[in-house]
């Protein structure tokens, strides 16, 4: 299983049923999804997210000699893959990493403000009016009225 607490980069083996590839963990890597790690890929050269729970069962340490060799046929690959893989990714980072505070804790509800041109149509309005004007619409409209 791979281990970055001794090492900030791991070199592994994953076997399946397809065969074994070389696999680079690199403990810098932003966070993968929930459930899911980054690995380098040597056979594809490329960082895959696998599903972590497929595939830590088929991670394996490689042994001194194997990593050495590793580190030496994969080394320039791997620098480069990261590299591209940390650009594409580096807002990534920032974001998760960077301290937001929520800005509805602080922002205040605020009145509408009144616009200028509204206070003026409504100065204009006679609310009082003619009450017999009123009185006779109403007393000729009304829908609760029989017909005679």
């Amino acid at each position: 299983m791979y281990n970055t607490v001794k090492t900030p980069i791991w070199y592994g083996e994953l076997r399946t049923a397809r065969g074994n590839v070389i696999v680079i963990h690199d403990k810098q890597f932003p966070d993968a999804s929930v459930g899911r790690i980054y690995l380098y890929n040597t056979e594809r050269d490329s960082v895959i997210e696998y599903a972590e729970e497929i595939v830590k069962n088929n991670l394996h340490d490689l042994d001194k000699a194997s990593k050495k060799t590793a580190e030496e046929a994969y080394g320039a690959a791997w620098d480069l893959a990261r590299k591209e893989f940390m650009d594409k990714h580096d807002g990534w980072v920032e974001v998760n990493t960077s301290k937001h505070k929520a800005a509805a804790n602080s922002a205040k509800v605020l009145a509408p403000k009144k616009n200028v041109s509204d206070q003026a149509d409504n100065t204009n309005v006679d609310f009082e009016g003619d009450d017999e004007n009123q009185d006779r619409e109403l007393a000729n409209n009304w829908p609760g009225d029989l017909e005679d």
